[in-house]
């Protein structure tokens, strides 16, 4: 829990908390919060400092175009440092996304207020801003942690691309209904070969997301594995796996055609036949602000009714 006081001692010192706001601009309720969130924070002498969550968009590379090397943490605002106190992220599930990597990097705990449909991972709703507001003022919050993957693609010992990732990464053949062959090794054991259309790795954040569309089990965020799961296996032996995330995991594609990368809905790449992908788990995890004592299972009941009562078919009578 992080105490009121420990933001008094820092204005005793002369130097006020900082509030980072990271706003999904294209809607305008983010935006009408972002305005009052600015004006009441600076009221109770808060520094606040923006920043659009369109930074944390790595974005697509064309399959002509230069991949460039990137380092994960490229994403850090210039204007956000370790000694924020906490950003606040409004938007959508995908702004969050963006958000982790914006913020993950130097330590920042980011609050997701949710202004879009879903909402699985905020942790509360615009219209709750003023509770909200009252208290993160009174210093009624904790940190939960989230881990994270550095998702990098390499030539040889070059690095082309990079890329932070909280959901998943997914490999894939162009068309996605065209099956291929992956050789995954995981850690020190031998490559191993799946025939798929695709492969995702995932964290457990991301085991609610695409890996459960494709069959994947739910993985509640604090066990420390990954999870790979094939996208349509054309074998009945084909099924997700479980391991730690201690483990370092490779991606060869054992196909002559480009592969399609994409990281977290937001970013990706093209893999090509001598290029290998490579993932391991960040030194740094994504920080979510609590309210209250999350309850993993009631926000699966709430946003994908896992475990509401069966309703039995109604007799004629």
């Amino acid at each position: 829990m992080i105490s009121k006081g420990a933001n008094h001692s820092a204005q005793r010192h002369g130097k006020p908390p900082v509030l980072g706001l990271i706003v999904n601009d294209s809607k305008p309720k983010a935006l009408a919060a972002s305005q009052m969130l600015t004006r009441r924070f600076s009221r109770e002498g808060w520094q606040v400092e923006h920043t659009a969550s369109a930074g944390g968009l790595v974005g697509f590379t064309s399959p002509e175009g230069s991949l460039g090397s990137t380092c994960y943490d490229a994403c850090v605002p210039t204007n956000f440092h370790p000694h924020i106190t906490m950003a606040i992220v409004l938007g959508g599930d995908g702004t969050v996304l963006s958000a982790a990597r914006q913020t993950a990097p130097i330590g920042v705990p980011m609050l997701a207020i949710n202004t879009g449909h879903m909402g699985f991972l905020a942790e509360a709703y615009v219209h709750e801003l003023e509770a909200v507001i009252s208290q993160l003022l009174a210093g009624e919050w904790s940190v939960e942690e989230r881990s994270m993957l550095v998702v990098t693609v390499l030539r040889g010992e070059q690095k082309l691309w990079e890329v932070l990732c909280l959901n998943e990464m997914v490999l894939h053949r162009e068309p996605l209904t065209s099956m291929c062959h992956f050789e995954v090794a995981i850690g020190r054991h031998p490559p191993v070969d799946i025939a798929a259309d695709g492969v995702i790795l995932s964290t457990p954040t991301g085991s609610t997301a695409y890996a459960l569309s494709a069959g994947g089990p739910v993985i509640t965020p604090e066990v420390p594995v990954l999870q790979l799961t094939p996208v349509a296996p054309h074998s009945l032996a084909s099924r997700a796996l479980v391991f730690s995330d201690r483990e370092e995991v490779t991606v060869f594609p054992a196909t002559p055609e480009r592969l399609m990368m994409v990281v977290d809905g937001s970013a990706g790449c093209y893999v090509w036949p001598e290029d290998r992908v490579f993932i391991q788990r960040c030194p740094q995890n994504a920080r979510f602000v609590r309210l209250q004592g999350q309850e993993f299972f009631q926000v699966l009941r709430e946003k994908l009714g896992w475990g509401l009562p069966h309703l039995a078919k109604p007799s004629d009578d």
